[in-house]
């Protein structure tokens, strides 16, 4: 017994905890600097308010008229990205496209051309899509005078444009991490793959879900270039609280200061709630 003894003390004490291990000092440097950079102007923000006037900056018509117009349109785009970004993600990671993975990476492409495409371009191109002229919108026009752009509806589109490749990449990621294990057992137990999906898939990717939906809804209630681009800036109709920031950071700097920072208030929310588990530290 004696002779054991020492080698389970050198076995245990050989074994470090993740956060012992040191890390080379000049880290410290660039990571101060990112964080400065993020964390500075935010500062800068705070400053810069005029907390006296924020009550009534932020009860203003226009702002309270921005603010639920935002909130209305990031909601229903946020529902939109779920009815059709959710689906989209499924057959993604389920839909056996890894047959061929030339089709599979060629179509994850595009779903996520959002994510880097300039919101202006984008809102460009929904402008020639469905505009009077555009390939879709001249035939709505003549046939049921329907027109899209300048209009609420022309918002929530260009909002769910930029916002659901979030929502498609946070679902996906959790159907490939959930596996297939479980729809099996369910199979061979009689379920049919509805019922599978229903009983089986959702609640095991729904933290994914919900972290997709929330990231979601912070990209719609953020959106600017693609809904001024293809929205316009139309008050009560498509002025949301970023073109309000746009428009009164030249002649209502204070307002613009309190808006903005309504804003860092609705991301910091976002993130918290958001935030996928085990970002904390704690597992």
């Amino acid at each position: 017994m004696t002779a054991v003894e020492p080698r389970r003390t050198r076995g245990r004490a050989d074994v470090r905890h993740d956060s012992d291990v040191g890390l080379p000092w000049w880290m410290w440097i660039p990571a101060t600097i990112g964080f400065a950079l993020i964390f500075l102007p935010v500062v800068g923000l705070l400053l810069k308010a005029d907390w006296a006037e924020m009550p009534s900056l932020l009860v203003s018509d226009a702002a309270l008229s921005a603010l639920e117009l935002s909130i209305i349109t990031a909601g229903v785009s946020t529902v939109l990205c779920l009815l059709l970004g959710g689906p989209l993600a499924v057959i993604l990671a389920r839909g056996k496209l890894e047959r061929s993975p030339k089709l599979l990476g060629g179509i994850r492409s595009i779903v996520l051309l959002p994510l880097v495409l300039p919101p202006v371009v984008g809102g460009l191109a929904l402008l020639f899509l469905l505009g009077r002229t555009g390939l879709v919108g001249r035939g709505l026009d003549l046939a049921f005078g329907i027109t899209v752009p300048f209009t609420t509806a022309a918002v929530i589109l260009a909002q769910t444009f930029v916002a659901m490749p979030f929502l498609v990449v946070s679902l996906e990621g959790a159907l490939r991490t959930a596996g297939q294990r479980y729809e099996a057992v369910a199979a061979t137990l009689g379920a049919s793959p509805a019922l599978a999906f229903r009983k089986v898939t959702v609640p095991l990717v729904l933290p994914g879900l919900a972290s997709g939906l929330v990231l979601a809804f912070a990209r719609c209630m953020g959106e600017f270039g693609a809904t001024i681009s293809f929205a316009g800036s139309l008050e009560g109709t498509t002025r949301t609280l970023p073109l309000l920031v746009y428009l009164q950071r030249e002649s209502d700097e204070s307002g613009a200061v309190a808006l903005s920072l309504l804003l860092v208030v609705v991301s910091l929310i976002v993130i918290v709630v958001g935030r996928p588990r085990g970002m904390d530290g704690r597992g």
